[in-house]
């Protein structure tokens, strides 16, 4: 629970924050994962998980990303509520009401508006970005100059800008954002069309008309603009929680009473729930590296590749005679292979994973359903 003093200090920072500490920083945290199965499991998805071996989880790597942008104190991270505990726990330096407990999955439109929603309360004049937890991104110094450029421009005009990325590849597995009429601004455009996962055929079309830019999920907005799109796309929840009577005067009010009417928000993504809808979204161009993680694919075309086009995941591995594998044991265990080629070879606690790359995201979404039907939840 937040304590007196804590919710005391949240709310007094909307009357002393400087204008320089009006950028805030949305975390989204709250998914599953399956697709990475067995890595990424029901008791710790991916986004908690040191998926490289480098020491630092996919949270904790983008709370780093942001936290040389943004106040560490403007950061927030939505979660399952089944997960805020691990999030508090990999992240302790966040202040304690910058976590949102979700009870139910939602998608992000509802968790990017319960956290516009506090924010407001905090400060009425803020800028937010918004970021999965879940992504690579490469070229720091490029990625900080595009997410300050993003946010100065929200908070001198209403819109959602959408941050892409030229297509490096035909990538059937990624959104695409179509390019419209300049906007003034430098790399920056209208938005003329959102499109989620084509087919190769079509992901190739979009590449070569150089229209379209690889959706990243990363938004940028004014807190006021953004949760107000939200109320009109998803009207009854709010309608409940405003008219509801109870003080929201501090944090465990707050989530109290949303909480209470969470369920009443429908299953939208916010990309696909408000920006479709919204007539003021714009794309930025932008100049850093990127990579969704979403799936074991995703990651073998993101990674760097060693001897014989392999991608090792901070495993100890000997290799003779393979070809374009991905490769992810645990930690002091040794993987002998020979002869594999286009393999996803996967170990995590008590499940191992032998299979094809190819389509690896309906392979393992038939696996997980299998395993749960035959077996129960304690290989999911």
């Amino acid at each position: 629970m937040i304590n007196v003093y804590t919710s005391f200090h949240f709310y007094l920072k909307a009357y002393f924050m400087p204008t320089e500490s009006k950028n805030f920083c949305i975390i989204l945290a709250g998914g599953v994962g399956r697709r990475l199965w067995p890595t990424s499991r029901k008791s710790r998805p991916k986004q908690f998980v040191d998926l490289f071996g480098v020491g630092r989880t996919l949270l904790q790597q983008t709370f780093d990303r942001f936290a040389r942008i943004i106040p560490t104190e403007n950061i927030y991270v939505t979660t399952n509520d089944d997960y805020e505990a691990i999030a508090r726990a990999q992240l302790p330096m966040l202040p304690e009401g910058n976590f949102i407990g979700e009870p139910i999955n939602r998608n992000t439109a509802p968790s990017v508006a319960w956290g516009c929603y506090r924010i407001l309360k905090a400060c009425p004049e803020a800028n937010v970005i918004i970021s999965p937890s879940d992504q690579a991104v490469i070229g720091q110094e490029q990625f900080e100059r595009n997410v300050n450029d993003a946010l100065k421009f929200v908070s001198q005009h209403d819109g959602i800008i959408a941050m892409g990325i030229r297509p490096s590849r035909p990538e059937p597995g990624y959104g695409y954002v179509q390019m419209g009429d300049a906007c003034g601004a430098e790399n920056m455009f209208c938005v003329k069309s959102f499109t989620e996962k084509p087919e190769r055929n079509f992901a190739q079309m979009f590449m070569d008309s150089g229209e379209f830019l690889w959706n990243t999920g990363i938004f940028a907005s004014s807190a006021r603009h953004l949760l107000k799109h939200c109320k009109e796309i998803m009207p009854a929840p709010f309608r409940q929680i405003e008219t509801d009577g109870r003080a929201v005067s501090d944090l465990d009010e707050e989530a109290k009473l949303v909480w209470d009417y969470f369920s009443l928000f429908p299953n939208l993504s916010i990309d696909y729930g408000v920006l479709e809808h919204a007539d003021d979204a714009f794309v930025m161009l932008c100049g850093f590296g990127w990579a969704d993680l979403g799936t074991w694919h995703s990651i073998y075309e993101a990674e760097s590749r060693g001897e014989g086009d392999n991608v090792v995941l901070g495993s100890e591995v000997m290799l003779d005679d393979c070809h374009d594998c991905i490769i992810k044991l645990p930690k002091e265990r040794l993987g002998v292979f020979s002869g594999l080629d286009g393999y996803i070879v996967v170990e995590n606690e008590n499940v191992l994973m032998i299979c094809k790359k190819g389509d690896s995201s309906a392979q393992i979404r038939k696996f997980t359903n299998e395993v749960q039907v035959k077996l129960g939840g304690k290989f999911i």
